[in-house]
C-alpha cells in the first residue's frame, strides 16, 4: 500500500463530495463537464500534445454560464485537497510519509548521540525564546466563513480516523456532505477589503480556535520530552513560544491604520483574552470542586467549604466585569479606566498560582497538572493582553515630525541637517527634563498622526506593546528619533525599538549604523544590554534578487552579531520572511539552521504572514506540530551551531551574489521591454481588484513596479507560474562558478554549509513549482508579438538553470530526495491547469473584450486568482 493512500483516499472522498454537491445543485451536465476537463488536466500532465490542445479548446469554449461554477469547482477543490494534507500531516497514517513526524524527540536523539552536555541543553531551554509574530500581509485568500468550515471539515476527517460503526460514518459523511455544501454555497471573494480591525479579528481567531489548545499541548510535549534527559521538567512560568502581531499596529504604507485603530485593536485583544480566560475559568469552576486546601488558600477565601470553586468564581467575575468595561470603552475615544479591572497579568496569575500550589502541598498533583495547568501555562504565553502588539512605522514619518517643529521654532529644518546635528539635536532633548512640544503647536495631520499613537502606546504600557518597528532606517538618528517621541508622550517603560534594514543597501549599511548606536552612552543605558534589529527579507530580495539578498542577510547578521558581543549587548534578530521563498520564506526548520552560528542565542523573533498563518496555525494539533518544529529547530541551532565559513566559502559566495545581481537586475530594472511585459504576462493589474487586505498594493500609487510591494511582485509571478522573482540570477552565478571550474567547490560548500545547502534545497522547491509551459501559454494569449522575445528568453533561462541544479545535485529529478514536498506540490498540478487555462482566457476577455465582461466573468477571474493561490500554497 503507497504511504501516501491515506491521502489520497481523503482527496478522493472530499472530491466525490464536492462533486455530488455540483451534481445536486447544477445538474449532471454540469459535473460531466467538470470530469471531462478534470480527467483531461490529468492526461494532459503525462500525455500527449493533443489532449493539452484538446482541454484548452473546451476551457475556450465554455459558455458565460459555465465558465463560474467550473472555476469555483476546482478552487474549492484546492482548499480541499490543502485540508486533506494538512490533515495528513497529524493523522497517524501520515506520520511515516513525512518530513520530521516527531521533531523534538529526533532532536534528542541527536543530542544524545552528539554527546551534548547535559547542563548546556537545560541552559539552552530555560533561554528559549521564540516570539511568533502574525502579520496582515494581504496574501491570505480564503474568507474567514470559508476557513471555519474547511476547519469543521478537518474535524471530521479526524474522527473517520476512529473506529466507527457504520451508523456512526454515515453521520460523518453526512456532515461533511452539509459543510462541502456550505462552502458551496458562500461566496468565497470578500465583497469588501477587510479593514486593519478585520484583520486583528482574524488573528484573534486563530488563537481562539487553535493556539489556545495548541500551546498548552506543546510545552506539556516538550516537558515530557525534556524531564528524562534534564531530571526535571519545565519551569512553570516556561514560555518558550509567544505570539505577537502586526494586525492593528502595522502603519507603514497603510493609512488605515490609525492611532484610533490601534487603540481599538488593542481593546478588543484584552477584551478577546477576558473572554478566553473566562471560558476556562468556567470550566476550572466545575472541575475544583475540592474542600482540602493549604494555608495560603484558606487564608484568601476565609470560611470556605470549596476553596476553590470560590476563588476561581471571584477571578471569573473580575475577568467578565473587565470584558463588560472593555465593551463599553470600544463605543468611545476615551474613558476613564477604573481601578477594579483586571489589567495586568499578575492579578490573573497570583489566584491560579494559589490553587496549583495548594493542590501540590495537598498532595493533588494529578489535578493541578491537568487543566490549571493549561490555563496557567495560557496565561504566561498570551496574558490578559492575547498578543503583543507591534507598531510599525516609516522613518520618514518620524523625520517629517522633527522637520515640521524646527521649522515651527525658527531653527532650521531637520530634514535637511547632517546626521551629526541630528543626534546632537536628538540626544540633548532627550536628557532634558521639560517638555519638548509647546502646547499651542498646531502640527499637520500626519504630524499629529504619529504623536497620537506614541501616546497610544505610552497609555497602554508594556504587557499591551511589543517592539517599535523602523521600516527604511539607515542611521543612528531613525532610532533616536523614535526614543524621544516615546520620551515626550510619557512612556514608562523602555520599549524595544528596532530598525528594520530592508534593501540590498540598507543590509550592507547595518553593522555601520548599529556600531555607532551602540558608541552612544545615553542610548547603551536605555537599551539595558539588549538590542533588536529586524532583517527584511522581502524588499532585498525584490530589490537585488532571492541569492544576492540571502548573501546580504547573512552577512549582516553575522556582523550584528560580533559588533553586540564585542560591545556585551545581547542581540535579538527579528525576521521579516515572507510565505514564499522569493520572499525569504520555504521550510522553517531548515531556515533556522542556516542562519549563521550565534544568531539565535539571544532568541528569536519571526513573522508569520497571511495564508501561512493557516497553513501552520490552522489547526491545533498542525499548530503543536509547527511549535515544535520551531522548537526543535532553535535548540539545535544553539546547541548544535553550523560551522564558521570558510574564507573560499565566503569567496565564492560574494561571487554568486554579485553575478545574480547583475543578472537579475539587467532583466529587472535596465532590460527596456521589462514592465511591458511582466504586465502583459501576468494578472498584476487584476490583482488590484481582489480584495485581500486592507494595505494598499503600492506604496505610491502612481509608481511603477518599483513601487508595487513585494507582495503582489510575487504573487502576480506565482499566478502564471514562472515565479521569476525566486530563481532569477541564481542559475547565471552558478553557471559561471562552474565555468570558472569551482564544481568542486560548490559540492563542498552544499555538504558542510546549512545555508548554502539551503539556498540549492529553495531553488529546487522552485524549480518543481514553476511550470515553462504554462508560462508559455499566458504569453501566447496576452503577451504582444514585439514582447514574446523576452518571455522565450526567460523560459530558456529557467529551463538551463533546472538542468545545472539537477547537475550539481546529482539527481534525475526534482525534490527525488523530499518525497512528501514532491508528493504535495505534484497532486495540485491537475486541479490547477484548467484554472490557469481558464485564468488566460478570462484575461484576453477582461483586456481585449471587455464589452463581453459581465459580473459572473469579473467573479471567475478572481475566483481563479483565488484558486491558483491555493494551489501553489503560497501567493505573496
Amino acid at each position: 500500500m503507497s504511504q501516501y493512500a491515506a491521502l489520497r483516499a481523503n482527496v478522493g472522498l472530499l472530491g466525490t463530495q464536492l462533486g455530488d454537491t455540483v451534481r445536486n445543485q447544477l445538474g449532471p451536465a454540469v459535473l460531466e463537464r467538470i470530469e471531462q476537463i478534470r480527467s483531461l488536466a490529468k492526461q494532459a500532465r503525462s500525455g500527449t500534445e493533443q489532449q493539452d490542445q484538446q482541454l484548452k479548446q473546451i476551457l475556450a469554449g465554455l459558455t458565460d454560464d459555465e465558465i463560474l461554477p467550473v472555476a469555483r469547482a476546482f478552487a474549492q477543490f484546492l482548499n480541499l485537497a490543502n485540508l486533506a494534507e494538512q490533515h495528513h500531516t497529524i493523522s497517524k497514517a501520515g506520520a511515516a510519509s513525512i518530513e520530521k513526524p516527531q521533531p523534538l524527540q529526533e532532536l534528542l536523539t541527536l543530542l544524545n548521540t552528539q554527546q551534548v552536555d547535559v547542563e548546556k541543553t537545560r541552559q539552552a531551554v530555560a533561554d528559549l525564546s521564540i516570539e511568533l509574530v502574525l502579520t496582515a500581509h494581504p496574501t491570505e485568500v480564503t474568507r474567514r466563513t470559508l476557513i471555519y468550515k474547511l476547519t469543521q471539515i478537518a474535524d471530521c476527517l479526524a474522527q473517520r480516523e476512529q473506529e466507527l460503526s457504520a451508523h456512526q460514518l454515515a453521520r460523518l459523511d453526512a456532515r461533511l456532505n452539509d459543510l462541502i455544501t456550505q462552502a458551496w454555497h458562500t461566496n468565497e471573494i470578500r465583497e469588501q477589503r477587510p479593514t486593519p480591525v478585520d484583520e486583528a479579528k482574524s488573528g484573534f481567531a486563530v488563537i481562539e480556535t487553535s493556539l489556545w489548545q495548541a500551546i498548552p499541548e506543546f510545552i506539556r510535549e516538550l516537558d515530557e520530552a525534556l524531564t528524562p534527559v534534564l531530571g526535571h521538567g519545565l519551569a512553570l512560568d516556561a514560555a518558550p513560544i509567544r505570539f505577537s502581531s502586526w494586525m492593528g499596529g502595522d502603519r507603514d504604507g497603510n493609512p488605515f491604520v490609525t492611532a484610533k485603530v490601534t487603540r481599538q485593536v488593542l481593546l478588543l485583544s484584552r477584551w478577546k483574552a477576558a473572554d478566553l480566560f473566562a471560558q476556562d475559568l468556567d470550566v476550572l469552576g466545575n472541575e475544583l470542586s475540592m474542600n482540602l486546601a493549604n494555608a495560603a488558600l484558606q487564608a484568601a477565601v476565609p470560611g470556605s467549604t470549596e476553596p476553590y470553586r470560590d476563588l476561581l468564581k471571584t477571578l471569573r467575575g473580575k475577568l467578565l466585569h473587565t470584558r463588560d468595561w472593555l465593551t463599553e470603552a470600544l463605543k468611545h475615544d476615551r474613558l476613564q479606566r477604573p481601578d477594579d479591572l483586571l489589567w495586568h497579568n499578575q492579578q490573573l496569575l497570583e489566584p491560579l498560582l494559589l490553587c496549583y500550589h495548594s493542590l501540590r502541598d495537598c498532595k493533588m498533583d494529578v489535578i493541578a497538572n491537568g487543566l490549571l495547568l493549561d490555563t496557567i501555562r495560557r496565561a504566561y504565553a498570551f496574558g490578559l493582553t492575547l498578543l503583543k502588539l507591534d507598531v510599525r512605522q516609516e522613518s520618514g514619518r518620524h523625520t517629517q515630525v522633527f522637520s515640521e517643529f524646527t521649522q515651527y521654532l525658527g531653527i532650521g529644518d531637520y530634514a535637511h541637517w547632517e546626521e551629526p546635528a541630528r543626534q546632537a539635536f536628538l540626544l540633548n532633548e532627550l536628557a532634558s527634563k521639560r517638555p519638548l512640544f509647546p502646547r499651542n503647536w498646531q502640527p499637520s495631520a500626519e504630524v499629529r498622526e504619529v504623536l497620537d499613537t506614541c501616546d497610544i502606546i505610552a497609555r497602554h504600557g508594556p504587557e499591551a506593546l511589543s517592539t517599535y518597528v523602523i521600516s527604511m532606517a539607515g542611521k543612528p538618528s531613525d532610532v533616536l528619533a523614535v526614543q524621544l517621541l516615546l520620551k515626550e508622550a510619557g512612556i514608562s517603560f523602555p520599549m524595544r525599538v528596532a530598525p528594520l534594514f530592508e534593501t540590498l543597501a540598507d543590509l550592507t549599511n547595518a553593522p555601520e549604523c548599529i556600531s555607532k548606536l551602540l558608541a552612544i552612552d545615553w542610548y547603551r543605558g536605555y537599551i539595558q544590554g539588549k538590542q533588536e534589529v529586524m532583517i527584511g527579507y522581502s524588499d532585498s530580495a525584490k530589490d537585488a534578487g532571492a541569492i544576492a539578498a540571502a548573501w546580504a542577510q547573512y552577512s549582516a547578521q553575522e556582523a550584528l552579531v560580533a559588533i553586540c558581543a564585542q560591545a556585551k549587548v545581547q542581540l535579538t534578530l527579528f525576521h521579516g520572511r515572507g510565505g514564499t521563498i522569493g520572499r525569504g520564506g520555504g521550510p522553517a526548520h531548515a531556515a533556522i539552521l542556516s542562519q549563521p552560528p550565534g544568531s539565535l542565542a539571544g532568541g528569536m523573533r519571526v513573522t508569520e504572514q497571511g495564508e501561512m498563518i493557516r497553513f501552520k496555525f490552522g489547526l491545533s494539533k498542525l499548530a503543536q506540530r509547527s511549535l515544535a518544529l520551531y522548537a526543535s529547530a532553535v535548540l539545535e541551532g544553539v546547541l548544535l551551531p553550523p560551522p564558521v565559513p570558510k574564507a573560499e566559502w565566503r569567496a565564492l559566495m560574494a561571487q554568486l551574489a554579485t553575478t545574480s545581481c547583475e543578472a537579475y537586475r539587467a532583466v529587472v530594472r535596465h532590460h527596456p521591454e521589462f514592465v511591458p511585459y511582466f504586465r502583459a504576462a501576468t494578472p498584476e493589474l487584476e490583482l488590484g481588484q481582489l480584495p485581500l487586505g486592507s494595505r494598499p498594493p503600492k506604496r505610491n500609487p502612481n509608481g511603477g513596479v518599483e513601487s508595487l510591494r513585494a507582495i503582489p511582485w510575487i504573487f502576480a509571478w506565482s499566478q502564471n507560474r514562472l515565479m521569476l522573482p525566486a530563481w532569477l540570477g541564481a542559475g547565471s552565478a552558478l553557471a559561471e562558478a562552474v565555468a570558472q571550474g569551482k564544481t568542486a567547490l560548490l559540492h563542498e560548500m552544499r555538504a558542510q554549509w546549512p545555508f548554502f545547502a539551503t539556498r540549492l534545497s529553495m531553488l529546487e522547491m522552485v524549480y518543481l513549482k514553476a511550470d515553462a509551459q504554462i508560462a508559455a501559454y499566458y504569453d501566447e494569449k496576452l503577451v504582444p508579438e514585439h514582447l514574446l522575445g523576452l518571455g522565450e528568453q526567460l523560459r530558456n533561462q529557467l529551463s538551463a538553470d533546472t538542468a545545472l541544479l539537477l547537475q550539481l545535485i546529482d539527481r534525475p529529478d526534482l525534490m527525488a530526495n523530499e518525497a512528501w514536498i514532491r508528493e504535495s506540490i505534484m497532486l495540485r498540478n491537475t486541479y490547477v491547469d484548467p484554472l490557469h487555462i481558464l485564468q488566460v482566457e478570462l484575461l484576453k476577455r477582461v483586456r481585449h473584450a471587455p464589452e463581453t465582461v459581465n459580473d459572473n466573468i469579473k467573479r471567475a477571474l478572481m475566483v481563479t486568482i483565488a484558486g491558483i493561490a491555493a494551489g501553489m500554497r503560497n501567493s505573496g
